[in-house]
Formats: structure tokens, C-alpha cells, sequence
């Protein structure tokens, strides 16, 4: 997101093929809230979570679409994480919040996506980032 509201026309990243089950901030918290109301949940490992996956290339091209339906995806191979390191998919059981306390997430991907974007083209809050750093 912040290099292609940089200006970039191409979205520079490692290993396409990593899977993560990304959940909106909003969702989150009300998660966190649920939680903390459920006294079924005190002192147990819950996890928050669509329980759904994207690849991070997939996730990439979602985020082209939205900013600039030109740009690029290119793999740098200074992006890749060293060996032993990565972990390939992260995806979240969310059945205890769930059936416990009927907390669902609320948004969608694209949603979150479009949420998160127009929250990155304020200046005020792209200005707090530097495209051109990229730490592991």
C-alpha cells in the first residue's frame, strides 16, 4: 500500500507464496471486547481470526487493483526471508470466539482493504512511512 500511494508502479516483495488470515482492526477489537466480556474465555488461548487465507501475492494484486490497476508485482530477492524463518501459512481457528460468543468478523477483505487504503492516502498518516525501507 505505501509504496504504490508513494507513487510506485510496482510493489516490490519476496516469496509470493506465504499465506496469512488477515483480520480488520475493527474486527480485532471487538473480538478483544467479546473476549473480555465471556467469562467462559477467562484464562484460555483464543484466537481471533476469518479462518480464511490468502497468499500474499494474491493479497498484493488485490491491493493493485484498488490503488493503480497498472502496476506490478515484482520479486526482489533482497525481500526474501532468510532460511528457517519464514513461515509459510498462518491461518486462525476461530471456533471457541465463535461458538462461545457469536463474535464474526464484520468485514470483508476487499472491505478492510478498501478501509485501510483510505485511511494510507491521508498525508498525515502515509508521511509516518518510508516506502523505500524495507525491514525483515
Amino acid at each position: 500500500i505505501i509504496q504504490l500511494l508513494s507513487g510506485s508502479t510496482e510493489i516490490k516483495l519476496g516469496d509470493l507464496s506465504p499465506t496469512r488470515d488477515l483480520v480488520y482492526v475493527a474486527d480485532t477489537v471487538a473480538g478483544f471486547i467479546e473476549i473480555a466480556k465471556s467469562e467462559k474465555l477467562t484464562g484460555h488461548d483464543v484466537n481471533i481470526a476469518t479462518g480464511t487465507e490468502i497468499s500474499i501475492g494474491d493479497l498484493a494484486q488485490k491491493i493493485i487493483d484498488q490503488i493503480n490497476p497498472e502496476a506490478k508485482i515484482v520479486q526482489d530477492k533482497a525481500r526474501l526471508r532468510p532460511e528457517k524463518s519464514e513461515v509459510f501459512r498462518l491461518v486462525g481457528d476461530n471456533r471457541k470466539i465463535t461458538e462461545t460468543t457469536g463474535w464474526k468478523p464484520q468485514f470483508s477483505l476487499d472491505d478492510s482493504l478498501t478501509q485501510t487504503i483510505a485511511w494510507f492516502r491521508k498525508d498525515e498518516n502515509l508521511k509516518q512511512y518510508k516506502a523505500g525501507i524495507y525491514n525483515i
